[in-house]
């Protein structure tokens, strides 16, 4: 029996869809450059989906613009299932609200949402010299002395700079955010006493925190870290805010659906594997493994959260 002409090729596009990303190697476009923990997540993604999916999948580095050029030459990519981006949270859900009309890329209309693979957590920490060895002794100490609000970052409209934002609202202090040029930089004024408060990432603050130059007194998440499980939640101490980072991946709008969820089969796959879940606990990250609709969510989520809190930090990019 012959088929109607209209459902042959019906029936042609979708094997066609179901298998032309075979044929490309897929490229993992990430907007910063090597030796980041993003970085190692990333090639170690790449070396376990290769062989899951049959294909070529490499790396490439787009470094730039805190990740903006990363995310604008995936926009820029054909729909073809050869391009996937890696990118945290503050690029998708952060920058759209603090670069505005000049960010060139909308993250629920230029991308379509792959998997969900890390969480990561943020942490408060103080001088090891400040005489506060919890957040409560920390906010008396601002109350008395506004000076000791100021508190680092690795960079301006960073998560950890809008976190403090966060924390300083619902402690009823005022904090003022002294941005640095990078992680090493900002905790080298830590340890030195320049400056006697920080936000970091978790990960990034434990080999200041192991040398007693400081302490890590709060961390973000809804648990408590296993990279520092004697440490608090902000929510413990009965401070409403909680602010995951993360990392996930997409893929340029109008990419066939049936690649978007080969792709998200292989990374969860790779991502929920036992000793990948224990490689990434070591480098600070929580593994999760989500798919599309689970990242589409997530992301309108903490977009939706972290809009008011920019709005409120007053933060314009080159300012």
């Amino acid at each position: 029996m012959k088929l109607p002409r209209i459902a042959l090729a019906a029936a042609l596009l979708l094997v066609a869809g179901a298998t032309f990303a075979q044929d490309k190697t897929l490229r993992i476009v990430l907007g910063y450059p090597p030796g980041a923990s993003s970085d190692i997540l990333s090639r170690l993604l790449a070396d376990r989906m290769r062989p899951l999916l049959g294909q070529p999948v490499i790396v490439e580095n787009k470094p730039g613009g805190g990740g903006i050029v990363g995310n604008e030459t995936v926009k820029a990519a054909p729909p073809d299932g050869s391009t996937l981006l890696l990118t945290p949270v503050a690029t998708m859900a952060a920058f759209p609200h603090s670069h505005g009309a000049s960010l060139r890329y909308d993250p629920f209309k230029d991308f379509e949402p792959v998997a969900h693979l890390t969480n990561f957590q943020l942490s408060l920490l103080l001088n090891a010299e400040l005489p506060a060895k919890n957040v409560a002794e920390y906010i008396a100490l601002v109350k008395k002395d506004p000076r000791l609000g100021d508190y680092a970052s690795a960079a301006a409209g960073s998560l950890p700079h809008y976190f403090g934002v966060l924390f300083a609202k619902s402690a009823g202090i005022e904090m003022t955010h002294i941005p640095y040029k990078g992680t090493a930089p900002a905790l080298q004024a830590l340890a030195g006493g320049e400056i006697k408060a920080a936000m970091f990432v978790l990960s990034d603050a434990l080999t200041l925190v192991r040398s007693g130059k400081a302490r890590v007194v709060a961390v973000s998440g809804g648990t408590r870290s296993s990279l520092a499980p004697d440490t608090p939640t902000f929510k413990e101490l009965g401070y409403n805010i909680e602010g995951n980072g993360w990392y996930a991946l997409f893929a340029p709008a109008r990419t066939p659906k049936d690649v978007i969820d080969r792709y998200a089969k292989a990374a969860i796959e790779v991502i929920r594997a036992p000793d990948m879940k224990q490689r990434l606990e070591q480098m600070g990250l929580e593994p999760t493994g989500l798919g599309p609709a689970e990242l589409g969510a997530i992301l309108r989520a903490d977009y939706e959260k972290w809009g008011p809190v920019i709005r409120a930090s007053g933060f314009k990019p080159n300012q």
